[in-house]
């Protein structure tokens, strides 16, 4: 397990403007194997998103292969499934529901309704835009159930206007991509798409 994850830190380490088709496809198996070493007894969906927190990115794994990588921000605070902690959950999730279908970029999605407002970039609030993926953690005391559910904490992959913010973490505990990224990500995968996040 531990020889796993650290080649697959090393891969990732690699910078992605240098990553040739190999690279990537290595990567892809890596994530893979560590997926099925951690995970025994669960089927990768054929869609799997996975979130590197250390290098800011989120890669879209379809059919075993890299079909995408993405800049994304994740949370200011650290990792963390606590209630009020405005922390990113650790662990295996899947997308429970997807919120936003139609919604033009830029548009703000207050409490998961678009009501025809359109963020306002100079607030430099956590605004939600676009488009939503709202994760449902799968493993029980990490990221379900009683204090630590990430569904209960509405925990989103979703957009943002603040996009000069992303590469770093700056989130209050979900996952920001830009409109521009998540919309055709959010027509691409399916509910139930399997989300990994891990601190690498």
């Amino acid at each position: 397990m531990r020889t796993l994850l650290s080649l697959l830190i090393a891969a990732i380490a690699i910078p992605s403007v240098a990553q040739p088709a190999g690279k990537k496809q290595g990567l892809a198996d890596m994530l893979l194997e560590y997926f099925s070493a951690r995970f025994p007894d669960t089927i990768p969906t054929e869609h799997l998103l996975y979130v590197s927190v250390h290098r800011q990115r989120l890669y879209h794994v379809q059919g075993g292969s890299i079909k995408k990588e993405y800049v994304i921000s994740t949370s200011a605070n650290g990792l963390g499934a606590t209630f009020g902690s405005e922390q990113t959950p650790e662990g295996l999730h899947r997308i429970a529901e997807k919120i936003g279908m139609g919604v033009p970029p830029g548009g703000l999605l207050r409490e998961r309704v678009f009501a025809g407002q359109y963020a306002d970039t100079t607030l430099g609030q956590d605004q939600i835009t676009a488009r939503i993926l709202w994760l449902d953690g799968l493993e029980a005391g990490n990221n379900v159930g009683g204090a630590q559910d990430s569904f209960a904490r509405a925990i989103y992959i979703h957009g943002t206007p603040c996009e000069g913010d992303l590469g770093r973490p700056t989130s209050h505990g979900c996952i920001r991509m830009a409109d521009a990224d998540i919309i055709p990500l959010f027509d691409i995968v399916p509910v139930g798409t399997m989300v990994i996040i891990l601190d690498n």
